[in-house]
């Protein structure tokens, strides 16, 4: 529960040239603005107002204090009058948490009968947010801007959204991912630079042995595993009379979630290369803890485990659904052209079209005894695929538009989770520009989370953004990236 937790800080910008009676108007204003956008159910976190800024010592003072104050997940500006941008300056110079600026005004229209001098000297949001805005951009601050009247409720949902986006960046800096063993051996794109990325994102990425892990499974007792046996039973069809392998994979979970709660990690990865002491590889394991919230990467993939922790965050309380994901295999009939997503045993029950069903197959990999897994088709509707690659010298994101459909096939004989959907702009062009981009085989799938999110995200956090769309074309994402190469290279 992230967004409980959190909170955001309603600036607003004036000048004692107007007096105190303006002031005072304007305090009262802006209070009643916080309290209509926090009773409409827009708003995903509370919005507070924190004070009428009318000098750079008001500016400076609430700004540090947003710093230091954990619940404070990001700062959101508007000028109700004229508020002169030098007196922003050392502010701005030292925010550190995400910073919104709201282009709005108290007055939805014009009052042609009573508009006069002095209800233009109060109500000149469209001249103090000009120049409010320019500051911004000379500094050349990471910000959202918003416009639209403030008791609309799209501009009401658009200011959540950015508010989910900043949450992400708040649990980002806080993130800490518990690696059982390495990466899988020889693989490129699950390697990266952890001290880049905790100095970049916060992500404390650090490895504990298996042994550790098995230790904490012989710890467990049969009343625990009785206890999460009646959790499965609730949540999942037990399709499999093979209930002591079910068992195992609670045992597994229950240590895991013991370790990682110990540990305060939100994330975790394991690989089948490393089950010393395990008799099964974690997969209904792996799955509940995912549907619990927790971050997964497989074969040790901890960008994507990261990623997927800070996503699920961003979506709480949402019902579409945020998953570790990887493309598989594709179909190329002409005119049929789909991407089969799945995972040898570890996709989010969050994304099932229906009740998901517990079943023990044989896993073909990893030389241990068949493991219990959770197998169902994916929802259909739109969504994104997401994947956070280290390009050497900085980060990328990219993102790209998916449409998820009902599986065209039974596939009665694939025993996992799987998901099916047309890339964009289709899927030939598509995998061609993921290719050509760099991105990863395993993604971050979500029916929640929106690109203009990860968009802000990205923008907040300082990695490169790039986002394939109904509308992109390889000669045109070649040349984006290529003058992305060159911005990049000056930063």
């Amino acid at each position: 529960m992230a967004l409980k937790n959190y909170e955001f800080w309603f600036v607003v910008g004036s000048q004692f040239l107007y007096g105190p009676e303006v002031l005072e108007t304007v305090a009262a204003r802006a209070q009643e603005m916080v309290d209509k956008m926090n009773a409409s159910g827009n708003l995903p976190c509370r919005l507070v107002y924190k004070v009428t800024a009318k000098t750079s010592r008001e500016i400076t003072d609430v700004v540090r204090e947003a710093n230091h104050d954990e619940k404070c997940a990001g700062v959101i500006t508007w000028c109700h009058t004229f508020s002169p941008s030098k007196m922003w300056i050392n502010g701005f110079a030292n925010l550190q948490k995400p910073y919104c600026h709201f282009a709005t005004q108290y007055n939805r229209a014009i009052p042609n009968d009573e508009i006069d001098m002095d209800f233009m000297n109060l109500n000149q949001a469209a001249h103090g947010d000009r120049e409010h805005g320019f500051i911004a951009a000379r500094l050349r601050m990471p910000r959202k801007v918003i416009a639209g009247y403030w008791q609309d409720a799209d501009v009401q949902a658009r200011i959540g959204s950015w508010m989910r986006a900043a949450v992400g960046v708040a649990v980002s800096k806080s993130l800490k991912v518990m690696r059982f063993g390495d990466n899988m051996r020889e693989v490129a794109v699950t390697e990266g630079d952890k001290v880049e990325v905790q100095a970049k994102l916060g992500w404390e990425v650090n490895t504990w042995p298996v042994g550790t892990l098995v230790e904490y499974m012989n710890a467990v007792t049969e009343e625990e595993i009785d206890a999460k046996m009646a959790e499965y039973e609730s949540l999942y069809t037990i399709a499999t009379d093979d209930i002591e392998t079910v068992r195992y994979q609670a045992r597994e979970e229950i240590a895991m979630k013991k370790m990682l709660d110990a540990e305060g990690c939100m994330a975790f990865t394991n690989t089948f290369q490393d089950l010393y002491g395990m008799k099964q590889l974690p997969g209904l394991a792996s799955q509940h803890l995912m549907a619990q919230g927790y971050g997964y990467g497989g074969e040790g993939d901890w960008k994507v485990s990261a990623m997927t922790a800070i996503m699920k965050a961003m979506s709480e309380g949402m019902t579409g659904g945020t998953a570790f994901m990887e493309d598989y295999t594709y179909h190329l009939v002409k005119g049929e052209e789909y991407s089969l997503g799945a995972h040898m045993l570890e996709v989010c029950p969050s994304l099932a079209a229906d009740k998901p069903r517990i079943e023990v197959h044989p896993l073909g990999i990893g030389d241990r005894e068949p493991p219990a897994r959770l197998v169902f088709e994916g929802k259909a509707g739109k969504a994104i695929v997401v994947s956070l690659v280290d390009m050497g010298g900085r980060l990328r994101l990219i993102c790209q538009d998916i449409e998820c459909v009902k599986p065209i096939m039974d596939m009665p004989n694939l025993p996992v989770a799987r998901v099916m959907w047309r890339a964009m702009p289709d899927l030939l062009t598509g995998v061609e520009c993921w290719i050509t981009a760099g991105g990863a085989h395993h993604t971050v799938l979500s029916y929640d989370v929106t690109a203009e999110q990860m968009k802000d995200w990205a923008t907040m956090m300082g990695v490169e953004f790039v986002h394939i769309t109904k509308d992109t074309t390889v000669e045109g994402l070649e040349q984006q990236l290529f003058l992305n190469d060159l911005a990049w290279k000056l930063k």
